[in-house]
C-alpha cells in the first residue's frame, strides 16, 4: 500500500470511458474530468479536452467549489456557524486538525485534487513538448499559455494553504518546513510516481516558478486565446501575477502586473448597484478568470455547494422558497461593516417576504439578506452566490476579480512609500462602493486598505490569507473565550495528508501533526 498511498499525489486518472490508468484502491474520478493520456494527447481534439479537463478540477469541492472560499473564511473571523447541518463548525472553532483536509465522505483532500490536476498539465505540456500531429503555432501557443496559467494556480493555491506567505513566515526552531514539492514533469506510471519521491521546494523556489509559469503564460496566451472569463487569457494572468506578487512582498512587481491587469481587456471594473448587479449576472462581469458550472450536472448538490453553505434561500424573488443548509453567516463585526439588521418590511411577520435588513450606505450591503429561521433566530446571510447560473448550487465562481487590482495597488503603494498614491487609490475604490473618502496617513492607510479587503472579499475566501500574510493572529473570541490563535500556533498550516507523507521520505510533515 505505500506505492499506492504515494500514487494519490501524481497518479493520472480514470481513462475516459476506457479502464484505468494509474489509481490507487479508493480512487473515484469522474470519467468526465479525465484523460487517456496515450491516445487522446496525439490530436487537437484531444489536446482540447485534456486541457479542459485541467480546468474541470477548479471545479472540486475541495478547491474552488468551496472550501477555498467557504472554508477560508471559517478559519478566519469573518462569520460564525450555525450548526444547520453540523459543518465547518470545526474549522471555524480552529480545532486541531480542522483545516484543508479531507472532505467527510470524500478519500481526497484539497493536496491530492490539486496535484491531480498538476499532474494532468504537466503530463500534457510534455506532449506538447514533442507535438502534435495537424495543430497550428496558435493552438500550441494558446495551449502552453492555458496550462502554465492552470499550473501556476494550483501551485499558487497550494504554497498559500501549506506553507508560510513570504511576507511572514514562522520558523519554528532552525528549520523551516519549506514550501510544497513542484514537480514539472508528468507522471504517467506507478514506478515513475513512486520513485520521484520529490521533497518540499523552498518557499522562495515555489513562488519563482509561480512567477515563472505566468510570465511564460502571458507570453504564450499574447498570440491567441480563447473567449470568455472561465480560460484563461493574458488579462487573467496579469492579475494573478499581481496577487502572487503582493503575497511574495515583491511591491514594485505588483503595482506594475496590476497596472497592467487594469489596462487589459479582462473583466471591468464596477461601482455603485452596477457592482451589486454584477452579483446577480451568470457570469460576474468583474471577473478576470471564474469556474464556471455550465450544466446542472456540475451542481456541487446542496450539502457542499458555496450556495448551500451561505444561505438557506433558492432565489431572491420568493424567501419562503428554501432548500439550502445557510451553516457559514457573517458575524457581529460584518453585520456592523453594513449596518445590517433585521427588518420587517410586510404586514406578516411569520412571511420571510416580509423580512430585509436595514443598510448602510456601502452598497456591498446589498449583498445580505435575511434567509434561515431555524431554531427560533432569524439570520442574515451573504447571497453572492444564489443560483445564477439558471440551476441551484452551480454558481460561477471570480477567482479574480479587476476591483481587486486597485486594491492591491494601494497596498503595494502603501509599501513602497507612495503613501499619496495609496491613499488616492484607496479613496477612489471607496467611492466605487459608495463611501466617503477618508483622510489619514502612516501606518492608518494600511490598515485602511486591509480593511477593505475584509469588507470586499467577505465570503470569497481573501481573508485568512490576508491576515496570513502579515503574520496576524486569528482573534476568534467572539466565538468563546479560547477561540484565540496566535500566529506561531502550529494551526496556522494544515497537516499534509498523513499518506503523502508515508509514502514519500523525503516529505516532512508541517509541525504540530
Amino acid at each position: 500500500m505505500k506505492m499506492k498511498n504515494y500514487i494519490y499525489k501524481y497518479a493520472f486518472a480514470v481513462l475516459l470511458g476506457l479502464g484505468v490508468a494509474v489509481s490507487s484502491c479508493d480512487l473515484n474520478v469522474d470519467p468526465r474530468q479525465s484523460i487517456d493520456a496515450d491516445l487522446a494527447l496525439n490530436s487537437p481534439d484531444g489536446v482540447e479536452a485534456a486541457v479542459n479537463s485541467v480546468y474541470a478540477r477548479l471545479r472540486s469541492t475541495n478547491n474552488y467549489g468551496r472550501n477555498l472560499l467557504a472554508l477560508s473564511d471559517a478559519l478566519a473571523d469573518v462569520g460564525r456557524t450555525t450548526s444547520n447541518s453540523g459543518r465547518l463548525i470545526q474549522e471555524n472553532n480552529n480545532q486541531p486538525n480542522a483545516h484543508f483536509n479531507s472532505v467527510p465522505g470524500n478519500n481526497l483532500s484539497f493536496w491530492q485534487t490539486s496535484y491531480f490536476a498538476i499532474n494532468e498539465a504537466n503530463l500534457i505540456l510534455d506532449a506538447l513538448s514533442t507535438g502534435v500531429e495537424g495543430a497550428s503555432a496558435a493552438q500550441l501557443a494558446r495551449w502552453e499559455g492555458e496550462l502554465k496559467f492552470l499550473r501556476a494556480l494550483f501551485y499558487f493555491d497550494l504554497a498559500k494553504v501549506y506553507t508560510y506567505i513570504p511576507t511572514a513566515v514562522h520558523q519554528p526552531g532552525l528549520v523551516d518546513e519549506g514550501g510544497i514539492p513542484m514537480p514539472l514533469e508528468g507522471s504517467i506510471t506507478s514506478d515513475i510516481a513512486f520513485t520521484r519521491n520529490s521533497p518540499r521546494a523552498t518557499i522562495d523556489e515555489n513562488y519563482n516558478q509561480i512567477v515563472t509559469d505566468l510570465n511564460e503564460a502571458i507570453a504564450a496566451l499574447g498570440t491567441s486565446s480563447r473567449a470568455g472569463s472561465q480560460y484563461a487569457s493574458v488579462g487573467a494572468a496579469q492579475g494573478l501575477l499581481a496577487r502572487v506578487h503582493l503575497y511574495r512582498g515583491d511591491w514594485q512587481a505588483a503595482v506594475t502586473a496590476a497596472t497592467a491587469a487594469l489596462e487589459s481587456g479582462a473583466g471591468t471594473v464596477l461601482g455603485g448597484m452596477d457592482y451589486v448587479d454584477g452579483w446577480r449576472a451568470q457570469n460576474h462581469p468583474e471577473a478576470m478568470f471564474e469556474v464556471r458550472f455550465q450544466i446542472a450536472g456540475e451542481s456541487i448538490g446542496v450539502n457542499e455547494s458555496l450556495q448551500s453553505s451561505y444561505t438557506v434561500l433558492l432565489n431572491l424573488d420568493n424567501k419562503n422558497a428554501q432548500g439550502g443548509w445557510g451553516d457559514f453567516v457573517p458575524n457581529q463585526r460584518v453585520l456592523d461593516f453594513f449596518g445590517l439588521e433585521p427588518l420587517q418590511v410586510g404586514d406578516d411577520p411569520e412571511d420571510n417576504n416580509s423580512w430585509d435588513v436595514t443598510r448602510n450606505e456601502d452598497v456591498r450591503a446589498h449583498l445580505y439578506t435575511t434567509g434561515s429561521t431555524v431554531r427560533g433566530a432569524r439570520n442574515i446571510e451573504c447571497v453572492k452566490f444564489i443560483a445564477k447560473a439558471g440551476f441551484v448550487y452551480g454558481d460561477n465562481v471570480p477567482v479574480i476579480r479587476k476591483s481587486e487590482m486597485h486594491l492591491i495597488r494601494a497596498e503595494a503603494n502603501y509599501q513602497l512609500g507612495n503613501t499619496g498614491e495609496a491613499l488616492a487609490e484607496l479613496n477612489a475604490f471607496k467611492g466605487l462602493r459608495g463611501l466617503e473618502d477618508v483622510s489619514m496617513s502612516g501606518e492608518d492607510i494600511l490598515e485602511e486598505i486591509l480593511l477593505e479587503r475584509f469588507k470586499e472579499f467577505a465570503f470569497e475566501g481573501h481573508r485568512f490569507f490576508d491576515l496570513k500574510r502579515y503574520g496576524r493572529d486569528l482573534d476568534k473570541r467572539y466565538l468563546g473565550p479560547n477561540n484565540f490563535v496566535p500566529f506561531d500556533d502550529f494551526r496556522i498550516l494544515p497537516l499534509i495528508p498523513q499518506r503523502e507523507v508515508d509514502g514519500n521520505t523525503n516529505l516532512n510533515q508541517n509541525r504540530g501533526y
